[in-house]
């Protein structure tokens, strides 16, 4: 539903708006091959440090050879890494980690800057990711992730020819362990570069956990719930638990234990409730609030005793 007053653009003109963010996207994952999630997370960076004051980062980054735009893109990832991680200070990073970015802007932006700057990223950064790269470069990341899926299926069926021209006798050849293609699944982006152990240690999983809850009447299954917030905000989820509900009925809340309380401020962006849609189905996300067990009531004083009449007293 759009406010009363907003002005909706069309998906070809919001594209055509965004026409040099989807011809750098392109390169990311179609030339160079990248990871569609990393690369979107990348290009949301790169809009982030335009919004925040630094001029034509996109435009330049176009203009440079393919080899110095994927160095770049490391050195993105890099600067997503510190944003995502509460554990890294701007004291323990260092300012000679991303040289091309500091040359391509001109700039002496580095890690510390990232760290120094982390909660104000993570809220630009989802914000961007949510209403621009996602609905700006969908189409563009959905070819990539079918090309990437058709890739490993050819792989795999090229290396069960070759060893059936090596073992002509064998209907049947199971590759090693080693040289097994897996079944493609959902590109995923890791959520800062601590790992989960890590991340979880100190923090009781009630604090970390996201509540969602569904519309009556428009099932959504445990694995569109997962696959929809790993693709869109990386490895983040560290369990998930749906309503527990009798085989014919819907369940309509579930609840998202996530490696790291930055997740939970990435994800809502700052907002004390989200809505997303996951399949043509509204979904809405909190902050888990557990219930606490209420203190017990004093137990109320005994009624007083009064002696019978017949004593006299």
């Amino acid at each position: 539903m759009v406010p009363r007053g907003a002005y909706f653009v069309p998906d070809q003109q919001f594209n055509m708006f965004h026409n040099i963010d989807r011809e750098l996207y392109t390169v990311l994952v179609m030339n160079l091959c990248r990871d569609p999630v990393e690369s979107l997370h990348c290009i949301a960076l790169w809009l982030w440090l335009e919004r925040v004051g630094f001029k034509k980062v996109v435009t330049k980054l176009l203009s440079l050879p393919r080899v110095l735009v994927n160095e770049l893109a490391d050195e993105a990832l890099a600067c997503l890494g510190v944003i995502h991680n509460e554990k890294v200070s701007p004291l323990s990073t260092r300012r000679n980690d991303t040289p091309l970015m500091q040359r391509l802007i001109d700039s002496e932006l580095a890690l510390p800057f990232f760290a120094k700057h982390r909660l104000i990223a993570v809220r630009g950064l989802a914000k961007l990711v949510n209403e621009v790269c996602m609905r700006a470069l969908k189409d563009i990341m959905q070819q990539a992730v079918e090309r990437k899926a058709h890739q490993s299926l050819a792989d795999l069926s090229l290396y069960h020819q070759q060893q059936q021209r090596q073992h002509p006798r064998q209907v049947q050849v199971q590759p090693p362990l080693a040289a097994r293609v897996p079944t493609p699944a959902p590109p995923r982006v890791q959520f800062g570069s601590l790992p989960a152990a890590a991340q979880t240690n100190e923090v009781h999983p009630d604090d970390r956990t996201i509540f969602v809850t569904f519309s009556k009447g428009y099932l959504v299954h445990e694995w569109e719930v997962r696959e929809f917030f790993t693709r869109l905000y990386g490895n983040c989820i560290e369990s998930l638990h749906m309503q527990d509900v009798m085989p014919n009925e819907q369940p309509l809340f579930a609840r998202i234990v996530c490696h790291s309380p930055a997740a939970i401020e990435y994800i809502l962006n700052g907002n004390v409730k989200a809505k997303f849609t996951i399949n043509g189905k509204h979904v809405w996300a909190r902050k888990f609030v557990p219930k606490r067990p209420k203190p017990a009531s004093p137990a109320p004083p005994p009624p007083p005793f009064n002696l019978p009449v017949s004593l006299g007293i």
